[in-house]
């Protein structure tokens, strides 16, 4: 099971929380904090229908199984993080 990914690999993460800046900052912050190299193109916005919710997918390029449990663990401490993916 652990072979399933080869890194390093491009890997897509979707974060999901209430439309708001604090909701982007946190997550880009946390995200920064665990991949230096994050691309201008790498961050993909997307609103609900009724804008209450903000959908973030952002492309790394994943170094590891521990670095990708190490921005799971940071996204799903965040109060302003509904879920990652």
């Amino acid at each position: 099971m652990d072979d399933l990914l080869v890194f390093p690999c491009e890997f897509e993460i979707k974060i999901f929380g209430n439309a708001s800046d604090q909701f982007e900052i946190e997550v880009l912050s946390i995200i920064r904090k665990h991949v230096q190299d994050l691309g201008e193109d790498a961050i993909r916005c997307r609103l609900s229908k009724d804008k209450k919710y903000l959908a973030l997918t952002i492309k790394i390029n994943a170094q590891s199984k521990s670095q990708l449990d190490d921005i799971y663990r940071d996204l799903s401490s965040s109060p302003h993080v509904l879920m990652s993916l």
